[in-house]
């Protein structure tokens, strides 16, 4: 395992950087008896504070309060998180091993030899805002699609071949799979983005031997980045809303009301018509998409009596409405939050975790809403000025 170690001289400074599989057992040794050897003055650990919390105590998140969840408006984070957690432990039980057994070893061994621990990699959170505000709708829903489980994730063995791609492979960008092929802004941001974040906090870390536990993919851009100037204001930042799209946000509830006010002024009866299939359109999809993830009546219902309003002011969201009462009445059980990782991964699993069920009704509730925005829309354009 020896050639997972690079050696790179800068300035006054040696860096170590440790190529490891994030699932592996062997990485787990490399680093232990890496860091023992060479003892450094700072150990860099691939991992941001919100990944260093949940791996020093991985527990701590079954007391997540969904409710607070939906209100902070991070389901969409949330349930890319859990996906891309979820895959790390099936390959671990896989291999017999822990996730983030090889960060854990490098923190502790950091310790042990006194040396200076670093958090070198940027917060996931930006991470994941930054390739969803670079992509297109279209991109977007392919990468939607992309995150949807796909199977059990039991079947096959884990062979010496795989164990080595997965050093050539970061975790996150594995869960994406081909999207990054097709939309290079994905590897951009997932890859060569990080590179150059880890690479700034790297020869930055105090010392002058400093040694990086990094996921295997991430060695060679880190390898030419360290010798590089990094701008980190650019890689931190979380670009804005298109304004296209903000515009739009707007330009929808804008000429929902004046249709339906333009139907008024041509008779009461006229009025009333179009109200009633805009509530039945936008209402009705919404609720239908809250009864296909098996919600609750109560949020199905919510879910019909929101949409028709929460769609003609661009600061709410029928599926908050109808994510809250589902979370009120079917309350996640630590159970729900433990069996996670193996119900996130099938379809029946979704249908089964009140948890992730919760977070499904908000994203399909939602989705169904905007689809019915539009083909209400259509229908009352149709009727007014046939």
């Amino acid at each position: 395992m020896i050639e997972n170690v690079t050696r790179l001289q800068y300035n006054d400074k040696e860096i170590i950087l440790v190529a490891t599989a994030h699932v592996s057992e062997k990485s787990v040794t490399l680093v232990k008896e890496t860091i023992e050897a060479e003892r450094p003055n700072s150990v860099c650990i691939e991992l941001d504070e919100a990944r260093f919390q949940t791996i020093k105590n991985p527990k701590a998140w079954e007391d997540t309060d969904v409710t607070r969840v939906i209100r902070d408006k991070k389901v969409g984070l949330m349930m890319a998180q859990l996906i891309i957690s979820a895959y790390q432990k099936r390959m671990a039980k896989k291999l017999g091993t822990k996730v983030g057994g090889e960060m854990l070893q490098g923190l502790q061994s950091a310790e042990e030899v006194n040396a200076e621990i670093v958090l070198a990699d940027r917060s996931i959170q930006t991470t994941f805002l930054r390739v969803w505000r670079l992509l297109g709708l279209k991109e977007k829903l392919k990468l939607i699609y992309g995150l949807l489980p796909g199977g059990d994730g039991e079947d096959g063995e884990i062979t010496e071949d795989d164990l080595m791609a997965l050093l050539e492979q970061d975790m996150l960008e594995s869960v994406l799979g081909e999207l990054r092929g097709e939309f290079p802004v994905i590897g951009q941001v997932l890859i060569h983005e990080r590179d150059q974040y880890l690479a700034n906090k790297i020869k930055n870390a105090p010392g002058t031997k400093v040694l990086a536990v990094l996921g295997g993919a991430h060695v060679p851009g880190v390898t030419e980045e360290i010798f590089r100037e990094q701008d980190m204001e650019s890689l931190c930042h979380i670009p804005k809303k298109k304004s296209k799209r903000k515009l739009l946000a707007w330009i929808i509830p804008c000429v929902m009301v004046a249709l339906l006010a333009y139907g008024f002024t041509q008779s009461l009866d006229t009025g009333l018509s179009s109200l009633t299939a805009w509530w039945l359109w936008n209402g009705g999809l919404a609720a239908l998409g809250a009864l296909l993830i098996l919600g609750h009546p109560l949020s199905i219902l919510t879910a019909f009596i929101a949409a028709p309003l929460t769609t003609l002011n661009p600061f709410l969201a029928a599926g908050w409405f109808a994510g809250m009462v589902e979370a009120w009445v079917r309350k996640p059980t630590v159970k729900d939050m433990q069996t996670i990782p193996e119900d996130i991964s099938t379809i029946k699993g979704f249908y089964r975790n009140r948890f992730l069920k919760v977070l499904s009704v908000v994203i399909i509730t939602n989705i169904g809403s905007s689809i019915g925005t539009f083909v209400a829309g259509a229908d009352l354009i149709n009727t007014l000025f046939r």
